[in-house]
């Protein structure tokens, strides 16, 4: 009965090292969510701020509650956006989620092939030839019936 706890105070004598193993997996820890969940959110809350930041009139944004619209202007803490033709809303510049699209400038309306870009509905489109069946991604869009 002595001998054990004599075993048992001899453990003592390295108080400074037995805090530094206990305190080492928290270290660890916080390590790992600061590079795993900390600092990927800090970068995604910057790139937002200066989206926000940068945005322009004619832009096409994504609001947070899934809102597609064209920025038709910007004052201070919020902008008009204009989610059809003559109808403006009024949103805080924070909900805007995404940018979908930068306004392209009339006269330099070519696509990455060189070929000319037309503007239908506020939606860039590059003309098909008639009696075509190909998208312009290179699927066949023709429908025929039957097998």
């Amino acid at each position: 009965m002595f001998i054990a706890s004599a075993y048992a105070q001899g453990g003592g004598a390295a108080g400074g090292s037995d805090f530094f193993v206990q305190i080492l997996p928290l270290l660890l820890i916080f390590v790992v969510f600061y590079f795993l969940l900390i600092r990927p959110q800090q970068k995604k809350m910057k790139t937002h701020r200066d989206m926000v930041a940068n945005l322009q009139r004619g832009d096409r944004v994504i609001t947070g509650g899934g809102l597609h619209a064209t920025v038709a202007k910007i004052e201070d803490e919020a902008v008009i956006l204009e989610i059809a033709n003559g109808v403006r809303v009024k949103a805080a510049r924070h909900t805007i989620s995404e940018l979908s699209s930068k306004p392209v400038p009339r006269g330099s309306a070519k696509d990455s092939d060189g070929g000319d870009v037309s503007r239908k509905g506020g939606i860039l489109s590059k003309p098909v030839p008639r009696g075509s069946t190909k998208d312009s991604g290179g699927g066949d869009v023709s429908r025929k019936g039957g097998d």
